[in-house]
């Protein structure tokens, strides 16, 4: 008996500082305390602490008073969430004029996804590369553009391909895919994506369906066709086999406007089938895209010479101003007020003002067909970035009631005080959290924060994203719910939102009493086909 004792105290002996190492917590780099944890499923907060060590979570709920850590953020009356993932944004050429991404981390997002509306790098093993010599505050993943490879392949033919055209570009999908990408994306009112079928389209997204990836679609229309355009998306994902994104769902036009409950119904339905379908949305009721997106397809093919030839022919310019004008019409306007200039590096007076207000600055006629003519003659000198409005404040309402929609920017890192951008390139989550969640009470905060982490993260295959769980990686945003706001208008666009007091990106404190730290820890985030 004493020799039995006497081993065992030995045991004990060596046993005791291994057991108090794995009872004693490995010290944090940061301790966030007393916050209100919005986990990202969608759940009730919980108060709790979350500690985060080596860029990730290591450790969430109540946590010991004594537990220690090289930084401690008090989180008191305020929501603790994960980053915030952006899945729809156009940051290509402004990664290294800009590449804190402050209009994306004060608006709280952590992650942006670009390569959308079928434009992206062309070699992204080789964009993937320069991000991480440039090394952005943000994280990003990137799609293959559809346009980007078809002009690869065929430049702005107004044409079918041919089988062995079609080949050079699902090889280039490939090729994408293996790089990295999270899918392929596709801008079917651009050219020359408009010139595709969709035949061509379910090959090329069959290919990023091998890698995991899915099809996000900027669709065919976005107005009068939009029920159309819906169903060929579908068609795409359901013969492809890969999940469907559909970006920036909205309605233009006032003659379109009270429409919304059909096109969710499509989209449902097909959820209820077995399909895989998502959307996003930008909260706004105005669009912004290119000043060449008014002229009809057929006049911009081969590129701006043969647009320039063509448009040097009076009877084809007579019809192009025929064909804008009856769009006009359709929408039940007398006047091209609602297009507004964003960009227009050749005259930026222009910044702000519509092309109404620009025709009559040119000393034209108070019309619409000498405001079609402003417009090509704007068209040939610079394609102007515009602003569009015409979306109704209800089917903005009811598109964001719908439960697999994503909120999304469709920005650029904002450079300050350049052009007159669009507001959603600085407040699109904000937007939603404060007027949406707080003001008008159109979904929960809980809801909201679903939206904007763990349901991104699932779509696009963020597998350790999205969550406040241990062993994720630290995206975290610390925010006020009483305060957050957008600040951003179309008048005065360039606001940074406010109430975002802390982010992390990646375990390093990026935003800190909302204001950037000068920390630049974002990741590459590859796509599952990787090699």
């Amino acid at each position: 008996m004493p020799r039995t004792c006497l081993l065992a105290c030995l045991w004990l002996f060596l046993l005791l500082p291994r057991l108090l190492a794995a009872q004693t917590p490995l010290r944090a780099d940061i301790l966030i305390r007393n916050g209100r944890l919005y986990d990202g499923t969608g759940n009730t907060w919980t108060l709790g602490d979350v500690a985060v060590r080596g860029g990730r979570i290591v450790a969430v709920g109540r946590l010991p008073a004594d537990y220690p850590a090289d930084t401690v953020l008090d989180a008191q009356g305020l929501a603790v969430a994960p980053g915030f993932i952006d899945v729809h944004t156009h940051i290509e050429d402004d990664e290294v004029r800009q590449p804190t991404a402050d209009n994306f981390l004060y608006d709280g997002v952590t992650t942006v996804v670009t390569g959308n509306c079928g434009s992206s790098r062309p070699d992204l093993r080789r964009y993937f590369r320069q991000l991480d010599s440039v090394r952005l505050s943000v994280n990003v993943a990137s799609l293959v553009g559809h346009g980007t490879v078809r002009k690869a392949v065929m430049g702005r033919a107004r044409r079918a391909p041919s089988e062995m055209e079609l080949q050079r570009m699902e090889a280039l999908v490939d090729s994408a895919m293996q790089a990295g990408a999270v899918g392929l994306s596709s801008g079917l009112i651009y050219v020359p994506g408009t010139y595709s079928r969709t035949p061509e389209l379910v090959r090329l997204a069959r290919t990023a369906g091998r890698y995991h990836g899915l099809y996000a679609t900027h669709m065919r229309n976005e107005s009068d066709s939009v029920t159309f355009a819906i169903q060929e998306a579908l068609r795409v994902g359901r013969e492809a086999g890969l999940p469907l994104q559909i970006s920036h769902l909205k309605l233009g036009g006032q003659q379109n406007w009270g429409r919304t409950a059909a096109l969710l119904r499509l989209i449902e339905d097909a959820r209820q089938a077995g399909q895989p379908v998502t959307i996003d949305q930008y909260p706004y009721t105005a669009s912004s895209t290119s000043l060449s997106t008014l002229l009809p397809d057929a006049v911009q093919a081969d590129g701006r010479d043969s647009l320039r030839a063509r448009l040097a022919r009076p009877a084809v310019r007579k019809a192009v101003e025929a064909d804008m004008m009856a769009r006009l019409k359709r929408r039940q306007l007398r006047h091209f007020s609602y297009a507004v200039v964003a960009s227009f590096p050749p005259e930026p007076s222009y910044n702000g003002l519509s092309i109404e207000e620009i025709n009559r600055l040119r000393g034209r006629r108070h019309s619409a067909r000498a405001e079609a003519a402003t417009v090509l003659d704007l068209v040939l000198q610079y394609d102007a970035g515009m602003v569009f409005h015409g979306m109704s404040e209800d089917d903005v309402q009811n598109i964001m009631r719908y439960p697999q929609n994503m909120v999304a920017s469709d920005a650029s890192i904002r450079v300050w005080q350049q052009g007159v951008p669009h507001p959603r390139g600085y407040g699109s989550n904000a937007r939603v959290l404060g007027r949406y969640v707080r003001e008008l009470r159109v979904i929960t905060l809980e809801e909201a924060i679903r939206r904007m982490t763990s349901l991104p993260a699932q779509t696009f295959g963020f597998a350790d994203r999205g969550l406040l769980r241990p062993g994720f990686a630290a995206d975290i945003v610390v925010f006020d719910p009483a305060t957050v706001q957008d600040r951003s208008t179309f008048e005065q666009p360039h606001q940074y939102s406010v109430g975002m007091k802390y982010v992390l990106v990646n375990g390093r404190l990026t935003v800190r009493n909302g204001r950037h730290t000068g920390q630049r820890a974002g990741q590459v985030l590859h796509g599952a086909g990787r090699k």
